[in-house]
């Protein structure tokens, strides 16, 4: 690898050195960039041809260069007489002007070490194509090598020559002298082109009708760059020394020869002995076998025999080849045709031009972008031929690969992707590159479609002629995956829109709504949403194409799996606007079904959609709620465990109403909300609450408890128990648990824990018969007064204990009222009342009752309405909110172990119709 890499760059080294030699100093330099080698040609094969461009106007030229040291080995005589031979035939080509005579951009220049001028751009000579690769460069270059020569280039081509030879015969009075394949330049384009006038000899009377020209005797000790090409030369102009037009014209019959076997004359000539070589050559000539001429085409066989004749008058001349039916090949007259344009008017080139596209698939590509394409590219100069050559130049780029469309079309096409001047040939032009426009968008780089197709294609969208905007609506669709997501909903859909709501055309509006409905897929689904279903509901016209094109662009939308509409959109938007243009007294039937079809479709996906949507969220709701009522399960069943409430006890005693709560804030609070919470579900601000309440609870929880002491139990009574003594040693056990340590420092009177307020519906404050007189606050009001509202009316109260005022009352003489529960019993008996049943007043220095002993007498409240309540039975006053707490325990506090005081009797006193009225009572 590494030694081929070596040899490359020695031989780009080398070929670099003999240009950078060769040209170095010469005057061509200072106005012509030289390139690489690529060609040779001229007498012998002596000029290399480099390729060029002029530093001023980056022209592309071809540089031919005759090194000096190919003539080292000759004297100086021959030396000069080389030089100037070359000298003479640069000098005269630059003095005539023919398109079939190759044209020279800058004469020659004469250095030291080199002979230089520049010509148009050049491809090879014909001697190089047909295999003769003298003077080349090495490796010789891969398109000379492969270069094959098409039928219609070889006609055209020997028809250029005939027509070149024409002009110097008929209008410069000149023989050529040299004619022959190395003489023969093919250019750029692929036109044969004549050079080589090193020999040429013009008439000695240019003005009279029959020119005469004087002939050089042969030097055959010349050097062979002083003679022409004995091989081409025609008899007579050896045997005689003499020569004419019809000299030229055997010179063209043998290069017609070679053209058609691969480069090889008629005669090979022996340059030692040419007299006598050419006396064979004529006597071969005078009979002349087919055998010679069987690889020329039948239909110039003759003609080229006729040439080949040693009578020069029986050659024809050049005006008559070029009429030959050989020539008549429908590529050679089109090429011959293109090659005379601009001698033809406006009116013969439209013609031509349309007509064009029925031939250019019968020719061969190479002809058609090197020779037809300039010609054609050419003629967008003039404005009123773009729309007649436009059709053939795309159908030219349909067959050139992306590299040569860019490279060889494109920058003529940018000024008429622009052109809008005259109108009616810039309409034309819309519509020829609107159809084609796959092919723009498939081979023009991005930045040239952002630059200068979509314009176009925005300006088409603009354009006053409907049939325009119809035919842009109609295959924007077939192009619009290759537009960028932007330029389409910036630039492309506003279009579209101003072009259905402005337009007074129906066929332009429905067009719109259709070229809309094709390219919703390449759209976002919220653009959809935002800016094009809004947009149909501004359409105010109601003929029924327009209804049906709005009604397929809702179904497009609702039923593709990448766009869709919302529910939302449905009920509020969409269905409202379908069933209003359901109703439109212009649908037919039909029509009619479809749009039902459609608004049934949607309501079903809106009724499913929401169905499941409602399902989901009564499901997390359901789930919600039995979070929360495990949740109040586990806290009740926690705080249950931990302090069995007394208050419960009692409940359970009288019967338990499960409507009391009293103060007792937990349990009764647990047991009221737990049903609320079965029925709704909680909002936000209750959730909320919910969670500092447990969050408070949790606090409580975790103070230190205080410690319990032993509580001597009271002596039971010996006396034979009814159903009163029952209730009342009952009572008295729970009594028991009263507190008579003093209140701690932290709790002052009158303080009110909010966090947990209880609210009972009903006879709150008298759960357990008892009146709460034990200096407890309500939440805001005073404590209501007993009464016959105390049991059966509707109060509600919200009580927090006052831990102050724990302390046993023995001085306390008010009587209680009990008259409010009188009508707890029946009508049937005689009704004692309840103030009868309560103990008589006592006097200071009486005892009261044992079990009365056991609660703490209450301090004196804060409100005046605590401080003027009532006793209950027994004229005790209710302890029982402190019980009842359920962040405090009875079994908390000490209680002292004074002996309870008793009646003189030793023992309570009893009314035997209160105990029968109590048996009728409880059972």
């Amino acid at each position: 690898m590494e030694s081929m890499l070596n040899k490359l760059k020695s031989t780009v080294t080398k070929v670099t050195a003999d240009m950078t030699s060769a040209v170095m100093g010469n005057p061509v330099t200072r106005e012509f960039e030289v390139g690489r080698h690529i060609a040779s040609g001229g007498p012998g094969m002596c000029w290399r041809i480099y390729n060029g461009t002029k530093k001023s106007t980056k022209q592309e030229v071809a540089v031919f260069v005759f090194d000096k040291k190919m003539v080292e080995k000759y004297q100086k005589f021959d030396k000069d007489q080389i030089i100037e031979s070359l000298k003479r035939g640069v000098q005269q080509l630059t003095r005539l002007r023919h398109p079939r005579l190759l044209t020279v951009q800058h004469p020659l220049e004469e250095s030291r070490d080199c002979l230089a001028f520049c010509t148009e751009p050049v491809f090879a000579s014909l001697s190089n194509v047909l295999g003769q690769w003298d003077n080349l460069p090495s490796p010789v270059p891969t398109d000379i090598k492969d270069y094959k020569l098409y039928d219609v280039e070889t006609k055209y081509g020997l028809l250029q020559i005939s027509e070149g030879l024409s002009f110097l015969h008929s209008g410069v009075k000149m023989v050529h002298g040299n004619l022959c394949l190395e003489n023969v330049i093919l250019n750029k384009s692929g036109a044969w082109k004549i050079m080589g006038f090193d020999f040429s000899i013009s008439s000695t009377n240019p003005s009279d009708a029959e020119p005469k020209y004087s002939c050089k005797e042969w030097e055959p000790n010349l050097p062979p760059l002083c003679l022409p090409n004995p091989e081409y030369l025609a008899p007579e102009y050896i045997l005689s020394v003499s020569c004419d037009a019809a000299s030229d014209m055997y010179s063209l019959g043998v290069v017609m020869h070679a053209v058609f076997n691969e480069g090889k004359p008629v005669f090979q000539v022996n340059k030692h002995d040419i007299f006598k070589s050419f006396s064979r050559q004529l006597d071969q000539l005078s009979r002349l076998s087919p055998t010679m001429l069987n690889k020329i085409p039948e239909e110039v066989r003759e003609h080229v025999k006729m040439l080949l004749s040693v009578t020069p008058n029986v050659r024809p001349d050049a005006d008559q080849m070029t009429k030959i039916p050989f020539f008549d090949d429908v590529g050679a007259v089109t090429l011959a045709y293109f090659d005379s344009l601009f001698q033809r008017d406006n009116l013969q080139k439209s013609q031509f031009y349309k007509n064009l596209p029925k031939v250019l698939p019968k020719l061969p590509k190479r002809v058609v972008v090197y020779r037809i394409l300039p010609a054609l590219t050419s003629e967008f100069v003039n404005p009123d031929m773009v729309p007649f050559v436009l059709p053939n130049v795309l159908l030219i780029a349909e067959e050139c690969t992306k590299d040569e469309y860019v490279r060889l079309i494109l920058p003529d096409l940018s000024p008429v992707f622009k052109q809008q001047e005259p109108v009616q040939a810039s309409n034309m032009i819309l519509l020829i590159f609107l159809q084609k426009m796959d092919l723009l968008l498939t081979k023009t780089p991005p930045e040239d479609i952002k630059n200068s197709v979509l314009p176009m294609v925005y300006r088409a969208l603009e354009a006053p002629s409907i049939q325009i905007q119809e035919l842009c609506l109609n295959i924007i669709p077939t192009f619009a995956n290759l537009i960028e997501y932007p330029s389409m909903k910036n630039a492309l859909i506003p279009r579209i829109k101003s072009a259905c709501l402005q337009t007074s055309s129906l066929a332009v509006r429905v067009n719109s709504l259709v070229c809309l409905g094709k390219i919703l897929e390449y759209l976002d689904k919220w653009y959809v949403i935002d800016e094009i279903l809004p947009f149909l509901q501004q359409i105010p016209s109601r003929e029924p194409a327009v209804l049906m094109g709005v009604l397929g662009i809702y179904k497009c939308t609702f039923s593709h799996k990448k766009l869709g509409i919302p529910k939302e959109h449905l009920a509020a938007k969409s269905l409202p606007h379908l069933v209003s243009l359901s109703i439109d007294n212009n649908l037919n039937l039909n029509q009619f079904n479809s749009f039902m079809a459609v608004i049934k479709d949607m309501l079903t996906r809106m009724e499913a959609e929401h169905k499941t949507k409602l399902e989901q969220l009564h499901s997390m709701q359901e789930q919600q709620r039995s979070m929360n009522i495990n949740t109040s399960q586990t806290n009740q069943s926690e705080e249950t465990k931990r302090s069995p409430s007394p208050g419960n006890q009692i409940d359970d005693v009288f019967g338990g109403s499960s409507g009391s709560a009293g103060v007792n804030g937990k349990a009764n609070g647990n047991s009221a909300s737990a049903p609320q919470l079965n029925r709704m579900s909680l909002t936000l601000e209750e959730k909320q609450r919910l969670a500092k309440e447990q969050e408070q609870a949790a606090k409580l929880r975790n103070q230190p408890a205080l410690a319990p002491q032993s509580i001597k139990p009271a002596t039971p009574s010996t006396q034979a128990k009814d159903l009163t003594s029952c209730l009342l040693n009952n009572m008295t056990s729970l009594g028991s648990l009263s507190l008579t340590s003093p209140p701690r420092p932290g709790l002052i009177q009158g303080s009110t824990i909010s966090a947990y307020p209880s609210t009972t519906p009903m006879g709150s404050m008298a759960s357990n018969g008892y009146n709460p007189t034990m200096g407890f606050q309500t939440g805001g009001q005073g404590m209501r007064p007993p009464g016959p509202g105390l049991y059966g009316g509707m109060a509600t109260t919200t009580s927090t204990p006052n831990f102050g005022a724990l302390t046993h009352n023995q001085g306390s003489t008010n009587t209680p009222d009990m008259s409010a529960l009188d009508s707890l019993f029946t009508s049937n008996k005689p009704k004692v009342s309840l103030n009868q049943m309560a103990p008589p007043k006592l006097t200071p220095g009486t005892t009261a009752t044992p079990w009365l002993n056991q609660f703490g007498s209450a301090q004196p409240s804060q409100t005046a309405p605590m401080q003027g309540a009532p006793l209950a039975m027994g004229g005790v006053t209710s302890g029982f909110g402190m019980q009842a707490n359920p962040f405090f325990s009875p079994q908390n506090f000490s209680q002292p172990t004074a002996a309870p005081i008793m009646n003189a009797g030793g023992g309570l006193r009893h009314s035997s119709s209160v105990n029968n009225d109590l048996k009728d009572l409880f059972g």
